[in-house]
């Protein structure tokens, strides 16, 4: 099985466990995220009609030092997923997903026909953040009210194959007891906030149990106790 990612710091949270998690279940999933930090789709729709050669080629969760434009991502394998984002600060808003999405989506079902696309639902930032009142919230799950739904107007729109809950995963862990989800107010802690949205991915492209995974090869100790609230968080963002 074979997923591209054609995104930012965010997927890039979201696929770096995510080979290895596979692999602990006895699956050979090949991730491949196409990375620039903080892109936007408009920055992505400008790449894709330059054929610039911007995006760092990371390979299973790991940087390789290639670079490649988007099309050499999307004609060099058969690809069974490829999943779109909008820049974190910028999901909320769904006026600016167009016309840059569709646009994208045309040109991977063009280079790409037979794959499967799924937009990458991503998260919130941390309560209390400048970076959350910088974007006119004052309440993190306002943000990601606003996010979610932006989202489910995009996939309809692009008759996306689906949605991956990646945000709807950071909320259950919140309010299933870890308070602190985020490393630097937006991107994923790097131990159980990865884990767990490494799981809900792998749930969601796969549709294999996750509960018993035993992936433990983590960049920052995780306790037991959040291992399990890791598991049972995806399970729930998976099972709404």
């Amino acid at each position: 099985m074979k997923v591209l990612s054609i995104g930012n710091s965010f997927s890039q949270d979201a696929q770096r466990y995510l080979h290895k998690v596979a692999k602990a279940d006895d699956v050979d999933l090949k991730c491949i995220n196409l990375y620039i930090g903080g892109c936007s789709l408009a920055t992505h729709y400008k790449n894709m009609n330059n054929d610039a050669k911007a995006y760092s080629f990371e390979f299973n969760g790991e940087t390789t030092g290639i670079y490649v434009t988007i099309k050499e991502a999307l004609q060099s394998d058969e690809w069974d997923f490829i999943t779109f984002q909008q820049a974190s600060h910028f999901s909320p808003f769904y006026d600016t997903y167009y016309p840059y999405l569709q646009e994208l989506s045309k040109y991977a079902r063009y280079h790409a026909p037979k794959s499967k696309q799924l937009l990458h639902q991503t998260w919130s930032y941390e309560q209390g953040s400048e970076r959350l009142a910088s974007l006119g919230f004052n309440d993190q799950r306002d943000m990601f009210e606003s996010l979610k739904k932006a989202y489910e107007k995009a996939a309809i729109d692009i008759n996306a194959d689906g949605i991956i809950p990646s945000g709807q995963c950071l909320q259950h862990l919140l309010a299933n007891g870890i308070e602190k989800v985020h490393r630097d107010a937006f991107h994923l802690d790097l131990g159980v906030a990865r884990y767990a949205v490494s799981l809900t991915w792998y749930g969601y492209i796969t549709g294999r149990e996750i509960k018993g995974n035993k992936f433990n090869e983590f960049d920052k100790p995780i306790s037991e106790r959040e291992i399990e609230i890791a598991r049972i968080s995806a399970v729930q963002a998976l099972n709404r």
